[in-house]
């Protein structure tokens, strides 16, 4: 596993390679270890502002083989976002490192998580969290998907939703306190008592009346956590509900 150290090291090496190459504008430290944030287990995520003229693909084609050979990068995926493009490498050690390339003049922070390394920035509009109505008509989407499949017999694709169904009602529970929702962020910090109904919302096995019982768990957990879409909750509270009753399909 890497180490601090190694971490540094990277990125000192990362920014030195950025600083000696003309079409790279501004640089700066975003995500978990910006300003001063993150753990011994973090990933490194650098962002770089490019010349007028200059494109991502074009750094890219000439960046990927120099850090594949000098520091160990193997090259996982990219992931264009608005003007930006992120490339994500594995380097040795499980060491995650995100550059992201965006053109100069668009060059700023999405989020709090930015610390200016050099150069010049403009204003940007931050990303917004996840919206809870579209949080809830997501997974009320999942908990539809979960019961055909259960009827259907295709227990796997069952358990995907209900799990599916469950995520999203924890993402809920983060929205109602001020928990980051994204990517599962903010789970581990949710109150002790909380807990027990996505505990008991997860399938012990691929029996279809297990994956009923787990959809059901799951339905319950996310109109717990409906308060900020009371009124989407009220109107969708018996058709959830009905997806677990023995009377399903209704007719």
């Amino acid at each position: 596993m890497f180490t601090v150290e190694q971490r540094d090291r990277d990125r000192d090496r990362l920014v030195e390679m950025a600083r000696s190459d003309a079409r790279v504008v501004a640089a700066a430290m975003v995500g978990s270890l910006a300003l001063g944030g993150g753990d011994r287990w973090s990933d490194l995520d650098l962002s770089f502002g490019l010349a007028a003229g200059t494109s991502a693909a074009e750094i890219l084609r000439d960046w990927t083989p120099r850090l594949e050979a000098e520091m160990g990068a193997v090259h996982l995926f990219d992931l264009p976002f608005l003007s930006t493009t992120y490339r994500v490498f594995l380097f040795p050690g499980a060491l995650q490192v995100d550059l992201s390339f965006t053109p100069a003049a668009e060059f700023g922070a999405l989020g709090p998580k930015f610390q200016l390394l050099w150069g010049a920035t403009v204003e940007r509009a931050h990303i917004p969290g996840p919206a809870a109505s579209n949080q809830f008509g997501l997974a009320s989407h999942h908990a539809v998907r979960a019961r055909i499949c259960i009827a259907r017999g295709r227990v796997w694709e069952a358990e995907y939703w209900i799990d599916q169904v469950r995520e999203v009602a924890m993402s809920l529970a983060c929205l109602r306190r001020g928990l980051p929702a994204r990517y599962s962020r903010g789970n581990d910090r949710l109150p002790a008592d909380v807990l027990p109904l996505f505990v008991a919302a997860r399938p012990r096995s691929l029996d279809p009346a297990e994956l009923l019982r787990a959809l059901g768990r799951a339905i319950e957990a996310l109109l717990r956590e409906s308060v900020e879409v009371r009124g989407m909750a009220a109107k969708l509270e018996t058709p959830l509900r009905g997806l677990v009753s023995e009377r399903w399909p209704a007719g």
